[in-house]
């Protein structure tokens, strides 16, 4: 998803060299050191990003989401280039009740989040120039997600149970894509910085928000606990990020969620015009 919307804006005014797992073996040294030469930057999105098969596949998913990045990152640092490692928030523990800052100490409390802070800790000891990107509560135009999942649900049943005990920030992936290009070419200090949108909503708010757009009845929604959901690895209760970083270096955060949705729906959801 992130990675698709990544290239459509960097091709804009870049050259880019777009891999996958067919094209680069990430967890191959030697395959990293072959793609990477005459690079100006790296960029990883790739990730294992099935949380609940984290839990039961936690060595695979650690080779993925902290043996790669360390390569990546050692590749990087060999030829001199800048690697943006794409992160998230289920690095902290999801139980604070502030956004969490930039410097804040790593908590995870899932197999998924253990391997993903595993995945910053090994680019950060690499010595590499680097930037660390969280995100979460991601959707776009690219995959499953979401808004297409609440948008398909609508259309064959008369109320749909969200938890709304979950809080987090909605966040379009060309809004991360965007932030991440302007990171690069504002050549930034390296360190964390998190690419989410500002305000923040629950689940429940958020799927509200997709009935309006697609003109659908709002109270199909009906509010739920996540005690009602039971899944492998827990979920963050509280999974807000706060921006002081893209402030600090002078790069100006993604805008409110409601405003950046309501841009993006029609794409998502694949309005007509």
């Amino acid at each position: 998803m992130l990675g698709q919307d990544l290239v459509t804006r960097l091709e804009a005014e870049h050259t880019v060299i777009h891999t996958d797992r067919d094209t680069v073996d990430i967890t191959s040294p030697s395959s990293v050191s072959s793609a990477v030469r005459g690079v100006d930057a790296i960029v990883n999105c790739a990730a294992w990003t099935a949380v609940d098969d984290a839990e039961s596949r936690e060595s695979d998913a650690f080779t993925l989401n902290a043996v790669a990045p360390q390569i990546l990152a050692r590749a990087a640092a060999s030829i001199g280039v800048r690697l943006v490692q794409v992160s998230t928030d289920y690095v902290f523990d999801g139980v604070a009740s502030s956004p969490y800052q930039e410097d804040e100490l790593a908590l995870p409390a899932s197999a998924y989040g253990r391997t993903k802070a595993a995945g910053e800790w090994a680019v950060r000891a690499s010595g590499a120039d680097h930037l660390i990107v969280r995100t979460a509560w991601l959707y776009g135009a690219f995959g499953p997600n979401f808004p297409r999942t609440m948008a398909r649900l609508a259309a064959d049943r008369e109320s749909i149970e969200v938890v709304n005990d979950q809080t987090g920030q909605p966040t379009w992936a060309a809004d991360v894509a965007d932030l991440i290009a302007r990171l690069l070419e504002a050549e930034v200090p390296a360190g964390t910085y998190h690419a989410t949108s500002s305000g923040q909503a629950t689940w429940f708010d958020f799927a509200q928000a997709v009935m309006r757009a697609s003109g659908r009845e709002e109270g199909i929604i009906k509010p739920t606990t996540s005690a009602g959901f039971i899944r492998p690895a827990p979920r963050p209760t509280y999974s807000v990020l706060g921006h002081q970083a893209l402030v600090d270096a002078g790069i100006a955060p993604i805008g409110n969620w409601r405003e950046r949705w309501d841009i993006a729906a029609q794409s998502v959801l694949a309005l007509p015009a």
